[in-house]
């Protein structure tokens, strides 16, 4: 039995570092480094929760490509369990600009996408049903599982990213959620979309994350919108690659330990504060004990 099934998200990123941005246009610059490393977001979230004690599995759509390869040895290196479909779409895979206060841009590889990448019914069943919560990301091909988790007697969560509040496909995953995550930064109104997600029927926990300005959590036991304040950094911030899915992880640690809803709010906001000050090309999530300890 697995504490939880991560599904979707695995990838490759290669980081620039850049001098601002956005990046005025010029015809070269020489920029400080440039690295690729394996780790999207739902290796982030993966093993952020492995880092704090939870027994972590992991499934997604992997290509034959050296992409994959950084991926399965990820996985290895960390002792977090991955299961790989194949996909002649290749392993997805973007490039992400940072600038020196640790703020990013992300470009995705729409090549990678496979419209017809599917989970093995079979295969997601025992997967999930072998564990006690899912955590979904929004990537291909992770929009088709979320009909048979519906019938599953297992709990759900998904990061809808930066949600504009309206956008149809993320919707579809919020819809079969019990946890909505999401990013403030393109909502035009955050307390009335944390609304309309509890009201949509099978939500009862809602998130969106503001960086800097801490969190909002909404729930459908409170009288209204909570803010969460950002957690102090324990050493200055040096990239924001990664720091949603630790707040993902740190959230869903105090959820599946029974924590009330703000107190797990405050756990995301301590994983997400040690994560900004953790340089994207090196893998280190907070442990137990220091989120613990700093919450």
């Amino acid at each position: 039995m697995n504490d939880i099934l991560v599904l979707g998200g695995a990838g490759v990123d290669t980081v620039v570092s850049v001098p601002s941005l956005p990046l005025p246009f010029a015809d070269s610059y020489l920029v400080p480094a440039i690295r690729t490393r394996a780790g999207q977001t739902g290796d982030g979230v993966a093993l952020g929760l492995h880092a704090l004690g939870l027994r972590v599995a992991h499934l997604d759509v992997l290509g034959d490509d050296p992409e994959g390869v950084l991926v399965r040895d990820l996985h290895e290196r960390h002792g977090v369990p991955f299961t790989a479909v194949p996909t002649p779409a290749g392993t997805k895979r973007a490039v992400n600009l940072v600038d020196p206060s640790g703020r990013r841009l992300s470009l995705y590889d729409g090549s990678r996408q496979d419209d017809t990448a599917r989970f093995p019914e079979p295969l997601l069943r025992d997967l999930a049903g072998a564990a006690r919560h899912v955590h979904v990301s929004i990537t291909d091909p992770c929009q088709h599982a979320v009909g048979v988790l519906a019938g599953l007697p297992v709990t759900v969560s998904t990061d809808l990213h930066d949600w504009d509040g309206g956008n149809a496909y993320h919707e579809q995953f919020a819809r079969g959620a019990d946890l909505v995550f999401m990013s403030a930064a393109a909502l035009p109104d955050v307390p009335a979309t944390l609304r309309r997600v509890l009201a949509m029927g099978r939500p009862r926990i809602a998130v969106a994350t503001a960086g800097a300005a801490g969190a909002y959590l909404l729930t459908r036991d409170a009288p209204g919108v909570l803010h969460v304040p950002v957690a102090a950094l324990p050493a200055p911030a040096v990239d924001s690659n990664g720091a949603g899915d630790a707040f993902v992880s740190g959230f869903l640690f105090g959820f599946l330990a029974g924590e009330p809803a703000p107190t797990c709010a405050r756990l995301g906001t301590v994983a997400g504060a040690h994560a900004c000050t953790v340089p994207s090309t090196r893998v280190d999530p907070i442990g137990r004990e220091d989120l613990l300890l700093r919450a």
